[in-house]
């Protein structure tokens, strides 16, 4: 990659001004949860990489005007735009198997393909860094990545029936990923609802304290009718009696994740699937963000596909993950674009605090370069949509086919160059942060 040689105080400048355009109004609007957002980014360089997609698109933002392994197709793919080596964890999916792939995916759009492949490789860069590997240890990280990406794209392109290329199960998986999906079997409904609930009055409510927030008797009219539009967007098989749609009760909340300061959110405590208390369910209405990817994505086809940003989180999740949460629907909310899902009480994510071995982490890199690939793939012509109407794994297949030699060191050289840009770029964001050099904090 080229990011242009700047010293310190000129890259500053730069930062802020990326900070100002993707954060802007939401700082503007609750310092107090930006503060804490930058806090836990000053945690570390690769909190501070996950918290600055926007400044990884500003930085890589000239490929678009081409770039290795890109074309029409390649180009116009359906990306996480988010993709780093934490955004892997486990859900039920519809048919009620527990699935391990990538999740969360508030930053999705369509853009190149290996913007999604150079995010994760500079995170395994960060990862490795952080865990004391070598430079060439990290090298053949990266390259197990891209040779397990590259192994699975072209089973895909060439027709590998459905057992050949399983999507990670209890059954499939092994390792640190099986590790985390029998965490998550072992977890309840029961235990969630016991988290944020208490009975009254014979009635699951939600159980004041623990970051709700009371909502007036107009905001709550606002989320019921929120809710009414929601009902609209879920497929017919979602709901599994008529009276799941019997909303018990509501509360707001805060988004005080690294992704979500600032956003207001709402929980919503519906009735389950028969009278029994342990059956009901919390869904989530959280305002939808404008992604980072799409700031550097110029082609207006595009931009109108989506309604608003809640239409275009949902509809490119259902694209690039296969049966998806049930739960899953968008709304409206004082004319901005809400994202809906079901507060799962079967999401874990992978965990890297334990996983120090080489051998260990290059077995969790391979799998996550497959399930990168069969992400891929899943969101084309198959799914559905039209945005993307051709088969995107042949698409890849082929770009890659043209020069297999140069699609790993690509990566590598990506990694290791973003790497320490990332890190660099860190210490510059503390130094800003702590002397009271960032606008509006």
């Amino acid at each position: 990659m080229s990011v242009p040689q700047l010293d310190d105080e000129q890259r500053g400048e730069e930062i802020l001004a990326v900070f100002d355009t993707a954060f802007g109004e939401l700082l503007a609007a609750d310092p107090a949860a930006f503060r804490v957002k930058f806090r836990k980014m000053a945690a570390s360089a690769f909190a501070f990489y996950r918290g600055t997609a926007a400044l990884f698109y500003h930085d890589v933002d000239a490929e678009k005007r081409g770039g290795p392994f890109l074309d029409e197709r390649t180009s116009r793919v359906w990306i996480h735009g988010d993709l780093h080596a934490e955004n892997f964890g486990t859900y039920m999916d519809s048919t009620g198997r527990l699935i391990f792939n990538v999740n969360d995916f508030d930053e999705a759009y369509v853009g190149p393909f290996t913007w999604d492949l150079k995010r994760f490789a500079a995170s395994i860069a960060l990862i490795g860094y952080a865990k004391a590997l070598g430079d060439d240890q990290i090298t053949e990280l990266v390259r197990v990545y891209a040779g397990a990406y590259r192994e699975r794209v072209h089973a895909l392109a060439t027709g590998a029936k459905s057992d050949e290329v399983p999507p990670f199960t209890l059954d499939t998986a092994q390792g640190p990923l099986l590790d985390a999906l029998r965490d998550a079997r072992s977890l309840t409904r029961f235990g969630l609802l016991d988290s944020m609930t208490e009975i009254r009055d014979f009635e699951r409510r939600f159980a004041p304290g623990g970051g709700s927030i009371e909502l007036d008797a107009a905001t709550r009219y606002k989320i019921l009718a929120a809710f009414d539009g929601y009902l609209e967007t879920l497929p017919e098989t979602s709901l599994a009696r008529p009276d799941s749609y019997r909303v018990k009760d509501v509360v707001g909340r805060r988004g005080i994740g690294i992704g979500s300061a600032g956003l207001p959110s709402y929980n919503i405590l519906l009735e389950g699937h028969s009278d029994a208390l342990e059956n009901d369910v919390v869904i989530y209405i959280k305002q939808a963000q404008t992604p980072a990817v799409s700031r550097h994505i110029t082609d207006p086809a595009i931009r109108d596909y989506f309604r608003h940003e809640g239409h275009r989180t949902v509809i490119s999740q259902r694209a690039l993950q296969q049966h998806a949460d049930p739960w899953l629907g968008w709304t409206e909310l004082d004319g901005a674009g809400q994202l809906v899902a079901e507060v799962s009480p079967y999401a874990v994510d992978l965990d890297w605090g334990d996983i120090d071995d080489p051998e260990e982490i290059a077995a969790v890199v391979a799998d996550l370069g497959r399930a990168t690939a069969t992400m891929h793939a899943a969101a084309d012509d198959t799914s559905g949509e039209s945005l993307v109407p051709f088969s995107t794994e042949r698409a890849i297949d082929a770009a890659l086919a043209a020069d297999e030699e140069g699609f790993a060191p690509l990566l590598v050289d990506f990694a290791h160059s973003y790497g320490a840009r990332a890190r660099a770029d860190h210490q510059i964001f503390v130094d800003l942060f702590r002397n009271g050099r960032i606008p509006g904090l």
